[in-house]
């Protein structure tokens, strides 16, 4: 399984959007064809002009009868919260629970969207096997973290839980290692049990 980093990584290429002059109706028909409560309203460059919602469609229903001249411009909440392809997977999540939002269109580096991103998907990352968090936090202790020699450290991975035990010559080495491994995808917590050499 390839190492998830980025929305890029888990988002949908396939964003289903309209643009600013789409009807009323076909909005909800839209919406119920493809079984999403989100839509990204885009201009005609591509650009994400703003989102429409059911909360939206419903807010709209409510206050007069809807007609052809209700159309995504007038309905849609502007700007639309957006999140880069480039963005962590962690930083698109605190944004989705800060704004209370369940999708969130993706842009590229001129704006333009490039997909769409769900609660779900950002999930996939907790799908990681124990094997390939385990494999890639052996090469980051090995390459990145631990001068050669200078540490050994195991490591044991059960339920996305990394576990590091071992000898280290630093204990300002400790909140390092955890704090690095707590960014690999797919890890919930990082446990350690390390032994520190007496200094002489």
């Amino acid at each position: 399984m390839e190492h998830l980093r980025t929305v890029a990584d888990v988002m949908s290429r396939a964003a289903v959007s309209v643009d600013r002059t789409t009807a009323f109706k076909d909005i909800v028909e839209t919406m119920r064809m493809w079984n999403i409560s989100v839509l990204p309203v885009l201009t005609g460059e591509g650009h994400v002009a703003g989102v429409v919602s059911e909360a939206d469609l419903l807010l709209s229903s409510q206050a007069s009868v809807p007609d052809r001249a209700t159309t995504a411009e007038r309905l849609m909440t502007r700007p639309a919260v957006t999140v880069p392809a480039t963005s962590t997977i962690r930083a698109a999540a605190r944004v989705m629970a800060r704004r209370h939002l369940k999708r969130l269109p993706v842009v590229d580096g001129d704006g333009r969207l490039d997909g769409v991103v769900s609660r779900g998907d950002l999930l996939k990352v907790y799908l990681r096997p124990d094997a390939d968090i385990g494999t890639e936090v052996r090469e980051l202790l090995g390459r990145q973290l631990i001068p050669r020699g200078s540490a050994a450290v195991h490591v044991h991975v059960a339920g996305g839980v990394v576990y590091l035990h071992g000898s280290i010559p630093d204990p300002a080495m400790e909140d390092v290692l955890v704090r690095a491994l707590g960014t690999v995808p797919g890890v919930v917590d990082v446990k350690t049990d390390f032994t520190v050499p007496a200094s002489e």
